[in-house]
């Protein structure tokens, strides 16, 4: 009985890539058929018909769907490419429709809001319910198949990473692989950018719906939103009160709340003061060993001086390392 030859190293690791390379590719060529079949769906029962029957203007359907059907057309081109196992050209060509996602990206609150619009009339409401019906959907609504191009960017950055990773240089579709792996980083990260933007404003406005008075005005423009929460402000002399703090990546804002009771404003604030934070020197008076018993900070400003007390020691950590982090950006 003749003895196993010598291990080799080299070759069992060559092998694990190769069997790690062959379950991505696998993976990528069935979630992109599946992708296909849903992007497919809402061309054939949403963009066609209603084109057809005219149930919406083009500048309204260009404002619910962007440029979704050029994304299904370009994920038509990738597939075929996958099953003939021309990953390396699929990938490579699919790396030349990567802007379609950084537009589908940027139109991203625009379809959100003419959605909502549209769907306030009767007849287009009564559509969209029909047509998410049908089997075909699995249950599916319009508004879960929306944002699938940006889940599926993710995906495509994730796998086709794993793909490069597992490549051996030798391989011939080494180089396509790697640039796209590259490629598709950089635009998920523009992307990401995108997202952070649009998730920002939304919290400017959320935020300058609860507010009133001067101070406040101005509040959506040029400003990051970083966290909100109650804090005790220490006077020099009388009792502690409650204040709702903002803070912004340029500023802290305190405001009072308003009475529940009162008739137009019931549950907003009043905007108090709005402190830079690029003038803000920023100290832990107490607080430090993370045991209970809450914690105190000191903010000094050139006119004027805080003291913010929370009787939680966790949440006053995070508030003074937020803080910190604000200051920070502008001594940059």
């Amino acid at each position: 009985m003749s003895s196993p030859g010598p291990r080799c190293p080299v070759r069992e690791q060559r092998a694990r890539w190769e069997r790690k390379r062959g379950r991505t590719a696998l993976e990528l060529l069935d979630t992109e058929q599946r992708y296909l079949e849903q992007l497919g769906l809402v061309v054939q029962y949403f963009l066609c018909i209603l084109r057809a029957k005219g149930t919406l203007r083009p500048a309204q359907l260009q404002a619910v769907f962007g440029p979704w059907e050029t994304i299904h057309a370009a994920s038509q081109e990738l597939l075929l490419h996958l099953e003939a196992g021309n990953w390396g050209a699929g990938l490579e060509r699919l790396c030349d429709h990567l802007e379609l996602y950084t537009r589908f990206a940027a139109n991203e609150e625009r379809s959100r809001a003419a959605l909502q619009e549209c769907l306030r009339k009767k007849p287009f409401r009564k559509f969209v319910r029909l047509q998410e019906g049908r089997p075909e959907f699995g249950g599916l609504r319009l508004v879960d198949l929306l944002p699938l191009p940006l889940q599926r960017l993710q995906q495509y950055e994730n796998l086709v990473v794993a793909l490069a990773e597992n490549t051996s240089p030798d391989s011939s579709d080494y180089q396509q692989l790697s640039k796209a792996a590259r490629k598709l980083s950089e635009v998920t990260q523009k992307v990401s950018a995108i997202s952070r933007e649009h998730e920002n404003g939304r919290q400017l406005h959320r935020i300058q719906t609860l507010l009133s008075g001067r101070r406040a005005k101005g509040l959506t423009k040029g400003r990051w939103f970083l966290r909100q929460g109650w804090l005790l402000v220490v006077p020099p002399k009388g009792e502690p009160k409650s204040r709702m703090f903002f803070l912004f990546s340029d500023a802290l804002l305190m405001a009072k709340p308003r009475s529940v009771l009162h008739i137009l404003y019931g549950g907003t604030f009043v905007c108090q003061a709005l402190y830079p934070m690029a003038q803000c020197q920023l100290q832990r008076i107490f607080g430090h060993s993370g045991g209970p018993g809450g914690g105190l900070l000191s903010l000094s400003f050139p006119y004027e001086k805080l003291l913010l007390m929370s009787t939680d020691q966790e949440a006053l950590s995070r508030w003074y390392h937020s803080l910190t982090a604000a200051i920070s950006s502008h001594t940059r």
